[in-house]
C-alpha cells in the first residue's frame, strides 16, 4: 500500500467535522462570485470559504473576515440578506482526508451567509497574503454547481435552494 491509501471507513466515522462558513456574494444582477482555486490544477470553482477561529470568533465574524481575506471586499461594500437556518455539511473524499486540514476531519460543517454586493467590480482583489483563488467571475449558480469539485456539489445545491427567494 502506498502513502495515498484510504483510510478505513471506521477510521473516519469518529473524525468530527471542521466548523466553518460559506459566503454566497451576489451582485445586483443575481450573480455570484467564483473563484478558481489556486490549489487545484483541474476547474475547481467555489465560493469564499473558511474555518472560524476556535473560540473568539462568531459565524458572521468570520464570513466578515473570510469575505475580505479572500476577495478584498470590505464589510461595507455587502449587505447581509439571509443565512442558512443550521449548519450543512459535506464530507471529504476518504483519499482527501490525510492531506486536509492534517487528517483531523471527516469534512466540514458550515453556516452559510448570503450577502448583496453594492460596491464596483474594482473593490475585488483576490491577489491576498494568502490568496485562494488565481482568477474570479461572477456566475450563474447553475452555472457554478457544474464548475465545483463533485463531493461538494449537493452542498451547493442546498445552499443555493435555501437561498433561491432572494437570488
Amino acid at each position: 500500500m502506498g502513502s495515498h491509501a484510504e483510510p478505513p471507513l471506521d477510521d473516519v466515522a469518529p473524525l468530527p467535522y471542521r466548523r466553518g462558513v460559506g459566503l454566497v456574494v451576489a451582485n445586483p444582477a443575481g450573480l455570484v462570485f467564483a473563484g478558481q482555486r489556486l490549489d487545484n490544477p483541474g476547474p475547481a470553482w467555489q465560493m469564499p470559504q473558511g474555518g472560524i477561529d476556535d473560540g473568539d470568533e462568531t459565524p458572521l465574524q468570520a464570513a466578515f473576515r473570510e469575505l475580505e481575506e479572500e476577495t478584498g471586499i470590505p464589510s461595507r461594500a455587502v449587505e447581509l440578506v439571509a443565512e442558512t437556518p443550521g449548519w450543512l455539511r459535506y464530507d471529504l473524499p476518504l483519499n482527501l482526508i490525510p492531506r486536509v486540514w492534517g487528517g483531523r476531519f471527516r469534512g466540514q460543517e458550515q453556516m452559510w451567509f448570503l450577502m448583496r454586493f453594492g460596491g464596483d467590480d474594482a473593490m475585488i482583489d483576490i491577489t491576498r497574503a494568502h490568496a485562494e483563488f488565481s482568477r474570479w467571475r461572477w456566475m450563474r449558480p447553475d452555472d457554478l454547481i457544474q464548475r465545483i469539485v463533485p463531493f461538494k456539489r449537493d452542498l451547493y445545491r442546498e445552499v443555493f435552494t435555501v437561498f433561491r427567494e432572494h437570488l
